[in-house]
Order: C-alpha cells, then structure tokens, then sequence
C-alpha cells in the first residue's frame, strides 16, 4: 500500500477504546454497528449453544478486522469477546463502505485478510471433524504460533499464551482435563511446551508431523518461522 493508504488507514482507525478481559464486544442478536479492528491483546468469536455451552470459533489479535462486512447483516449471528484487557479501534459502516469502495490496495488487504480467516475456519472444521485429539491441539498451537509471529508477538522462540485451558477446549471441542492431557504428551515428545502461560515450539518439526500441519493457509511455515528466532 502507498503511503497514503497507510495515512487513510491510520485516520480510519483513529476512534480507539480500551476494554478489560472478557468483555463482550458484541452479542448475537445485536444489531451489527462498527467494525472491529484489534490493536492490543486478544478476542474471540463464540457462539452459545441452548444448553449453556460454548465453542470458540476464531481467535482475534492485533491486526485483525472482526467481519468487514457486518454492515451488510440485519443481526449478528455470533458474539465477540475480549479474552485479555484490548485497545479496540471502531471503523464505522459507511467509513468501510467507502475503504472498500475508493481505495482499492485496502480494499484488497481487507480481501485477502477475509479469505484468511475462511481459510483458518475450513482448517477447524477438518480438526473438528477428521483430527485426533493430539493432532487437534497440535495443529491450533502451530497456528497460533505463527499468526503471532506474523505479528511480533514472539520473542526468543517464545509466546505468551493468554488463553486458559478452558479456551482451548472449547475452540477444540475438547475437555479441558483432555488439553491438559494432550499438553503433557506433547511435552514428552519434546515437541512443544506450555509453562505459565508461555508456549514454546521446541520441535517444530516434530510438532508439525504431530500436527499434520500445513500452513499455506496462513503464508508460512511453521519449521521456517520457529528456526528463524
């Protein structure tokens, strides 16, 4: 993008707020308002089933739109919520219209960036549906692993993890005692470890086999981005 691309960008996005952990952004059934645009900390999107349980369906962090598109829908047909404290920009309906309309480099980013996060939802419901429960937690580890790399959230080889076990589990359709359980296997095949809320890759080829993971979805392989710390 040109430079005043990146200058329109920066005034769309100039609106900002700061919300605590778990707090909802939105609730399905709300009438859609602005869009979300995430520049600190970390979110999801969920869905509560009549029962009372939840399944996460993306994880949201810094650099993310949350649906470029919502202006479009009459109600929202999922819910976003803030899992650590975030300053959240606001892009309002129109302003997007406009982006997506006059400004075609951003038009294309916010594109392809949409086409990631299908391509990330179709890569869940293969784990959902096909992958084992090791492989299934495996797989969302190297994925996580490489988004927040792609956004300097790495140092050293390291993440700092914001998410409990709970989360996990149900973006996995696990228990939390079964991620526990699958986090102490991995660690015994030396190929991952997660120790306070920090995830290290101590084998991203190991865990990549583990995983039956492949990245061309997010752009970037887990073995070259690891190596690369």
């Amino acid at each position: 993008m040109s430079d005043q691309d990146i200058a329109v960008l920066s005034v769309a996005t100039a609106r900002t707020r700061t919300v605590p952990a778990r707090h909802d952004l939105i609730l399905e059934g709300d009438v859609p308002g602005p869009v979300f645009v995430m520049l600190e900390g970390w979110a999801c999107r969920y869905k509560i089933l009549p029962e009372g349980g939840r399944q996460i369906m993306a994880f949201l962090m810094p650099g993310d739109t949350c649906d470029i598109q919502t202006g479009s829908l009459e109600v929202m047909y999922h819910s976003i919520k803030t899992l650590t404290p975030a300053r959240i920009a606001t892009i309002s309906p129109r302003e997007m219209h406009e982006l997506l309309e006059n400004r075609t480099p951003i038009a294309l980013a916010l594109i392809r960036t949409q086409l990631v996060d299908e391509a990330t939802l179709r890569a869940w419901i293969v784990s959902m549906g096909r992958r084992d429960s090791l492989a299934r937690v495996a797989h969302l580890m190297c994925e996580l692993f490489i988004r927040a790399r792609n956004v300097g959230l790495v140092e050293d080889g390291e993440l700092e993890l914001p998410i409990s076990q709970i989360v996990i589990a149900d973006s996995l359709g696990l228990t939390p005692v079964h991620v526990n359980r699958v986090f102490r296997t991995l660690r015994k095949e030396n190929a991952m470890r997660v120790d306070v809320g920090s995830l290290v890759i101590t084998d991203p080829a190991r865990l990549a086999v583990l995983a039956g993971f492949d990245d061309a979805y997010l752009h970037r392989r887990v073995i070259r981005t690891v190596a690369s710390q």
